[in-house]
Formats: C-alpha cells, structure tokens, sequence
C-alpha cells in the first residue's frame, strides 16, 4: 500500500496541505519515502517542537556533503532492479557509509553535476529501451542538456535477458555516456542475465569496496550528531524468496469460440485461450494495490522435461549437485531450470559442443537479427534437437539458466475481492518445427484445477497507480489482457467514490472470441463505474483496426482530457506500446500546431510527472 493510499492519522495539517501532501508522495516508492521520512524528521529536530519526541543528540545530523556520500539510483521494470539496489544500499549503510536511494524518476537531474560517487542499476526493457521510471533520466543523460563530470566516479550494473539480441543495452549506453562526460568508472559495466546474482553478487561486493576506500573519511559521523532511522515496513513472510502457497479459487475460460456449421454445439478452436484466475491470498498477509504484480513460481510440463532428456539422451534419476543441492536431473529441469526461453551463453556453449557453424554464425554480434528470429521462435528442446550435441548431466544443469519467475498484473481490487488477487491469463500455444510448443508457465497456470496451489508473492509497482485525487479522470488503454490491470483500476474507483471519469481502450482479434469481460464492462458502464469504452477488434473486417486507430479518432477529446488533468495508463505488449506512443506523439503535435519536438517533450513531461504510466512486456 502506497502512501498516497493511506488514510492520514488525525495532525496539525489543513486540508490545502493534506491535498498537498497527497500529492508529494503520489507515485514515490519504499526507498524514496523512507528518504523523505529522514529528511522530515530531520527538519523536525532542527524545530524541536516540544510534542514531538527528539533523538539522542538534541540536533538534527547533518546533511552529508555529496563528496561524502554514495548515491545508488536505479530504474526498475519488474522489480529486480530496485532489489539489487536496496541490496546496495543497504550494504553501504551497514558498512557505515553516508547512503541515499533514489528511483531515477525521483531524482532531481541537476543534482548531477554535483554527484561525486554514483552507482547505476538498471535494467533493459525489450531491445535495448530503458525502462519507463527511467525515460527522463536517460534522455537528460543522453541529451545535450547533460553536463560535463569531471569529478564523478560511478559504477552501473545492468540487468537483462539474453533471450534478447541487444543484451542489457541501455546500461551499456549509459555506461558509454558517464565516461563520454568526463565521469570516471570504479567498476566495470556489470550485466547481469536472469540468474541476477551470479553477476551482481561479484559486481556488488567489489563496488562496495571502492565505495569504502573513497568515502573512508566519512565513514564514522560524528558522536554528537543525532543519527536520524527511517521508519522501515517489517519484512513480509512472503515473498519473491519465499512464496506464499495460494489456493485456486477459480480457473475460468473467457475467450469465446468461433460457431461453426449447423450441428449441435459444433465450435472450432478459438484463436486464443484466456484464463481468469481467482486465489486466495487468506491467511498471507500479503497486501497489494491495483497496478501491482503476482509473481509465480511454476513447474516445467513433464512432456517437456522428458522432451528434453530425450533430446540430449540423458537420464532424469540420475542426481546432480549444484551449490549445495542435489536433485535429480528430471526435478532440476522441472523446477529450477528455464526450458523454454534461450540464453546467448547456452548458445554458445551448444555451438561448440555441436560444432555447428550454422548456429556460431548467428551469433555472431554482425547476426542480430537471425540471432532474433531464433530467439523469438525456438525453444531449448528445438535448438537441442536441430543440432545435435553430447551433453554430460553436470555440463547442462551448469549452462541452463536458473528457472525465471514470472510476473502478472493483478486484475482485481483488495477493496472488492477481499483475501484474493485475481489474474488473466493469455496461455501460449503454437506450432513450429513439426510440434506443439506451449508457454510453460501459462500452461502450468492453465492446467491448474480448483483446491490446487500457486507459489506466489506480491511484485509492487508504484508508478502504475490510479490517482491519489479521485477527481482525476484517468484513460486506460489495454488490449488483450493488458486490461487485467485496468479491471483493478475501475473496481478500486468504483469502491473509493472516485469522481473523476473512466475511460478504457480495448482491443482484439475478434469481437467473438477476445472481448474479454464484455458482461463486466457493459454492467459498469451501466454503473457508471466506466464512463467510456472505445473498442477495436482487428480481424472483424477487411482492413485491421488496432487501439492507436481508435485513439487517432478519438484524438481531440483525448487532448482534451490531458489538457484538463487525466492521467493515461498503457499496458499490454511492447510493440503495441511503442504502437501507441507514436499515436499519442501525432494526437499531440496535431493539437499543437504540428510542433513534433514540443509533442515528445509533452508525454515526457507527463512520464515524469506520475501522468503517463506504462506497464509493457
């Protein structure tokens, strides 16, 4: 629960300054609050005010200079890389060192220039794109508005996937450009894959060490300065290491089936299968808002490990150790190894054990874009049977990834499910290479009956959040189950006496088989719970009509909405989000006199602002 959420307690405040402060902290996350609690309470202590209790000391401490301390920003998609900078800065501080934690759309840019020690978390978002918390950082950084750093040493560590061909490239890129401004590197560029602390771990403790070495002089503060303790949450029971078992509920279809022909009941197979998905959380203790994620842990299906053994002529009883675990082999692959999405190092590794030169030319840096197609469609068990090689159990469990956990936003409201989170549930299927391939952990959700158990945890996203001022009119575009999270949205308003006006694209193939929660919909729009839906089913007739055509048409009210306040939500596909950025980008500049460049600097500034949210995949 954000902040902005959270009933204040009975205080000296006036309304005028309560709305403000609802403002202030809209959007802002963990570390950024528990920073403004320090630095309130500190401008508490200077004013001494005698009801409030002062720390040992009597004074407040003094502010460290930016030479003395060490700031950890970082630019988080789905939560790693904000983990991997607490761990940073928690480090730092039980060391001893003077330590701030900023999210990169909190940080003030022109403090930069007067940054002397800086560490970068950040991870890729699709090809080599930043993720969306951290859009205004780099374009600052990158643009020539960025100053010369002379005097700053800093160190990035960057998290990516090697399923993608640009492997952790915004970090590369910022790397790149701190160094091209004068700054000077304390650590090497770290780029971390999914099995994140196999890097980080390392990258970690050696950027603490410099950290030490150059802060060494600040690092014990002195006696008589009062140490202000920012007021921490106690730590989950669950969490993203240890998931909480939730019950399944319900495990519901709701994409339709085409009708086919006169006979009784006779359908043919629809274009996709979605699940909306109930489990109880009772019992947890789990909290979340709308906007935020359930993280799963998922067997791999046996069809699929037992594929894979064939293909490398293993055996599945056989026992492995890894670390300090030994499983046997079939147990490792169902459920601690990733089978369905490639790693450029697994790649490599096959090239040579297979000796196929077909393969070491993808992956060649020249290759990107066969090396992408391979990645897009060819799961482990293709590449296993394509290129035949000789695997020993050791050597594979070693060059597999570590299993990823998966994220999905949440489609329900706590205000209105109670114990529940619901979710919707696109399940992966196609044909390629002469067999069927599955997604596993749709597949895993898909075949789950009722009584059955999910491991599961929360996953926070607090810049995907409805207003704090219900008066707000907010604008919601999701096709597909991109509109599980926006089903939250309109419930939380509608429980909240929200006022301000709901609007909601949505998109498919087809009005028959991916109008997902039509019933609901057309109920709150008789509620007026939705006051707006704006739908485009793209195969329904000769030319296709997505959501950025509908919001095209739409365009002069939708100004109109942004100019007076609305904020607007996207969610859904990385294509369909780019899709729909270069239709916000028109609607803007043809209501601004055609001014393409004031158009960019407009979303961007409702990025920055908390107005212009997205949660892409």
């Amino acid at each position: 629960m954000t902040a902005a959420s959270t009933a204040l307690p009975p205080s000296p405040l006036n309304e005028d300054r309560k709305v403000l402060l609802a403002r202030l902290v809209e959007g802002l996350d963990g570390p950024s609050l528990w920073w403004l609690s320090g630095y309130t309470a500190g401008l508490a202590q200077v004013q001494a005010p005698p009801h409030l209790a002062v720390l040992p000391g009597g004074a407040a401490a003094a502010a460290p200079q930016a030479g003395q301390r060490l700031t950890v920003l970082y630019g988080s998609q789905t939560g790693n890389a904000r983990r991997e900078a607490e761990k940073i800065a928690q480090a730092a501080e039980a060391a001893g060192l003077a330590v701030r934690l900023v999210r990169t759309d909190a940080y003030a840019t022109r403090e930069l220039a007067g940054e002397r020690l800086l560490y970068l978390v950040i991870s890729t978002q699709g090809e080599g794109d930043p993720p969306d918390d951290s859009i205004g950082f780099t374009e600052f950084l990158l643009g020539k508005r960025a100053p010369k750093l002379p005097e700053l040493k800093f160190a990035v560590l960057g998290l990516g996937d090697t399923s993608y061909a640009d492997f952790c490239g915004i970090a590369r890129k910022l790397d790149g450009r701190l160094a091209e401004l004068g700054a000077q590197r304390v650590a090497e560029l770290g780029q971390a894959d999914l099995d994140i602390d196999t890097v980080a771990g390392p990258w970690r403790e050696r950027a603490l060490v410099q950290a030490r070495e150059l802060l060494k002089s600040a690092a014990a503060p002195a006696a008589h300065l009062a140490t202000v303790t920012p007021l921490r949450p106690a730590a989950a029971a669950w969490s993203h290491e240890r998931p909480f078992p939730a019950e399944v509920l319900a495990n519901q279809r709701i994409s339709g089936r085409e009708f086919k022909g006169q006979g009784f009941l006779q359908y043919g197979s629809g274009d996709k299968d979605v699940r909306h998905i109930e489990l109880s959380l009772e019992g947890s203790g789990l909290a979340y808002e709308p906007g935020d994620a359930l993280g799963i842990r998922h067997r791999n299906p046996p069809a699929l490990v037992d594929a894979v053994l064939g293909a490398t002529r293993l055996d599945g009883n056989a026992a492995v150790t890894s670390g300090e675990q030994t499983l046997p082999l079939s147990e490792w692959l169902a459920t601690r190894r990733e089978l369905t999405r490639l790693s450029r190092p697994f790649l490599a590794a096959h090239a040579e054990r297979s000796g196929a030169r077909a393969l070491t030319e993808l992956l060649d840096p020249t290759q990107s874009a066969g090396l992408a197609a391979l990645l897009a469609d060819h799961q482990l068990v293709d590449v296993l049977r394509r290129w035949p090689a000789d695997w020993d159990h050791d050597a594979l469990l070693a060059a597999l990834r570590p299993q990823a956990q998966r994220l999905y936003s949440i489609a329900s409201s706590r205000k209105r499910v109670g114990e529940e989170a619901h979710l919707t549930v696109d399940v992966l299927g196609y044909h390629a290479h002469g067999h069927e391939h599955g997604g596993a952990a749709s597949g895993f959700l898909a075949a789950l009956d009722e009584g059955g158990q999910v491991p599961a945890y929360i996953e926070p996203n607090e810049r995907f959040r409805v207003p704090a001022d219900g008066a707000r009119d907010i604008v919601m575009i999701g096709p597909g189950t991109g509109v599980a999270p926006f089903r939250a949205f309109v419930q939380e308003r509608a429980e909240t006496g929200a006022t301000g006006r709901n609007w909601l694209f949505f998109g498919a193939q087809r009005f028959n088989t991916g109008f997902l929660y039509q019933v609901e919909w057309q109920d709150a729009l008789r509620r007026k719970e939705l006051h707006r839906l704006d739908l485009a089913f793209s195969r329904d007739q000769a030319d296709k009509v997505y959501v950025q055509h509908r919001l095209r048409e739409r365009g002069a009210e939708l100004y109109d909405w942004l100019q007076n306040g609305a904020h607007l939500y996207v969610c859904g596909a990385i294509a369909m989000g780019k899709d729909v950025h270069a239709a916000l980008l028109d609607i803007v500049a043809a209501h601004n006199g055609g001014d393409a460049e004031a158009a960019a600097e407009y979303l961007t500034s409702l990025q920055t602002g908390g107005r212009y949210s997205r949660d892409v995949y």
